[in-house]
């Protein structure tokens, strides 16, 4: 999440603003429209490739390395490129490795994490992308006048975090089958890329929920550079130091509500309600600087998305978990869920850069922020087979 925020949230902006081929918006909203193509499809294929997969270092762990290096030269020929199409291509080049990483990553909080512990351990795992992000703010930030040293950090920090994943989790056992030779089925091979049917109604809810949630969210989030210029009235290096600020409150404040939370939704038994009160804390977050635009009113922004969020990234992967309609197929059905959390970072800038387009400010875009949280929320609400 550092490696990746690193220059998505400062630099990759920054940059587009000064690239003379487009509005920084819509360069922004085109690379990641395209992306998400790439990213909703190596999310599916990988996690389903790693439930089937067969080797003496595990099922997921080989797929978790290679990502990295792929990501990392996806990464570091977005920030040179110098036109549209390069970018794009290189930002998808990106998508594919990340997904390598991130579908059968997810799938361990299924394998090899007993149901009681499971809000504790997505705690942990809301705690690093939360930790990540405000790091890559945070970072990138300080490298708003030197972008070539900011963007190089970024890409070594890609190269790494495959490898770094696997030598701090404990070692993943062989793969069941390690070593027998099976007959190829084109038929079973293609199932195994098939959403699942019976009993998911409460698994695509959750889907819907999430979607909605992760919209809303970086409508705001994926542009904080832009809103503190051309909403708030800031120049870029002040607004690149109130984009830092915030990352700071917002990476202390979710950092410790993410690891209370996550033990205190085991202990309860309860995922829906904790999802619902995180997403109400989201919506008046956004709505503080929507009516009060100042530096002040992005800092208690920050405060108020930190706690929001931090409580919803401690049950949520523990919520997607619950509703698996068939633990045998977590690989390929949490890679499913994750493209909520894709395709949502992705429309955000679409319809953000439409709505700056069309009405020239950022005015429209809180509001509708705030709409898509809360019907996320009350989606959740209707899932049956979780408290």
């Amino acid at each position: 999440m550092m490696s990746g925020t690193i220059g998505s949230t400062v630099l990759l902006p920054a940059r587009f603003d000064t690239l003379g081929i487009g509005q920084g918006e819509t360069i922004l909203g085109t690379m990641n429209s395209v992306g998400i193509i790439f990213a909703l499809i190596s999310n599916v294929i990988f996690g389903a490739l790693s439930d089937s997969s067969r080797s003496r270092f595990g099922k997921r762990t080989p797929w978790i390395i290679v990502g990295g290096p792929i990501a990392g030269i996806g990464f570091y020929l977005t920030s040179v490129s110098p036109t549209l199409v390069t970018i794009v291509a290189s930002w998808s080049l990106l998508q594919i490795g990340l997904n390598c990483m991130i579908a059968p990553c997810v799938a361990i909080l299924s394998d090899r994490i007993p149901g009681k512990y499971r809000g504790s351990m997505s705690a942990f795992y809301g705690a690093g992308q939360i930790v990540g992000q405000s790091l890559g703010t945070i970072i990138g930030s300080q490298f708003i006048d030197a972008p070539t040293t900011g963007f190089m950090i970024g890409t070594v920090c890609w190269f790494l975090c495959g490898v770094g994943t696997v030598m701090l989790i404990p070692r993943e056992l062989p793969a069941a089958g390690d070593g027998e030779r099976r007959k190829f089925d084109i038929r079973q091979a293609f199932m195994q890329f098939r959403p699942p049917t019976k009993g998911a109604a409460d698994f695509y809810k959750a889907l819907v929920g999430r979607l909605m949630l992760i919209f809303g969210y970086n409508m705001i989030v994926g542009y904080q550079l832009y809103v503190c210029m051309r909403y708030i009235g800031q120049d870029k290096n002040a607004a690149s130091a109130t984009v830092s600020a915030m990352a700071v409150i917002t990476m202390v404040v979710s950092l410790v509500v993410s690891l209370a939370s996550g033990p205190i939704s085991d202990r309860i038994g309860m995922r829906k309600l904790p999802v619902f009160v995180s997403s109400a804390i989201i919506a008046v977050g956004i709505a503080v600087p929507w009516l009060w635009p100042t530096k002040g009113a992005m800092l208690v922004y920050a405060a108020l998305m930190g706690l929001g969020y931090g409580i919803y990234m401690a049950v949520d992967q523990a919520l997607n978990v619950d509703v698996l309609p068939n633990p045998d197929e977590a690989g390929k059905d949490l890679g499913i869920l994750n493209l909520a959390n894709t395709l949502g970072q992705v429309i955000a800038p679409i319809v953000v850069s439409s709505i700056v387009v069309a009405t020239g400010g950022y005015f429209l875009v809180f509001p509708i922020a705030i709409a898509a949280v809360m019907a996320g929320a009350v989606v959740i609400l209707f899932i049956r087979k979780v408290r």
